[in-house]
Formats: structure tokens, C-alpha cells, sequence
């Protein structure tokens, strides 16, 4: 991502946090690292069974 989207990115999602604080009343609350980080895991992993399911492939997650 380049910086100008990088700084619109983070400009729109301080906007709606802002937003839900005037209007709900909502507090802000971090929802920390982790949080991010397994968001970033799913979406990833789908992404991954999207393009072995176009490839005609099939994920298969491995035994703990």
C-alpha cells in the first residue's frame, strides 16, 4: 500500500471511530494485537481455499 493510501486508511477508520463516540456514545476500546493478527490469519487462509477451489485443489488443515 502506498503512503497516500496508507493515510486515507487510517484517516477514514479514526473518522468512524470518532463518529460512534459522538453519536452511539460508544467508548473506544483497543482490541489489541492479537486481535489483528488472527484477522489477518483467517482472512489469509480463505483467500488460500478460494484459490486451491480454483485451481481445482483442496486445503486440508494439518493434525495437531
Amino acid at each position: 500500500m502506498d503512503k497516500a493510501k496508507a493515510v486515507t486508511a487510517a484517516a477514514h477508520k479514526l473518522a468512524r471511530l470518532i463518529y460512534a463516540m459522538l453519536t452511539k456514545g460508544q467508548e473506544y476500546t483497543d482490541l489489541g494485537q492479537l486481535y489483528y493478527e488472527e484477522r489477518y490469519r483467517e482472512r489469509a487462509v480463505r483467500q488460500l481455499q478460494r484459490r486451491a477451489n480454483k485451481l481445482g485443489m483442496l486445503i486440508v488443515p494439518a493434525g495437531s
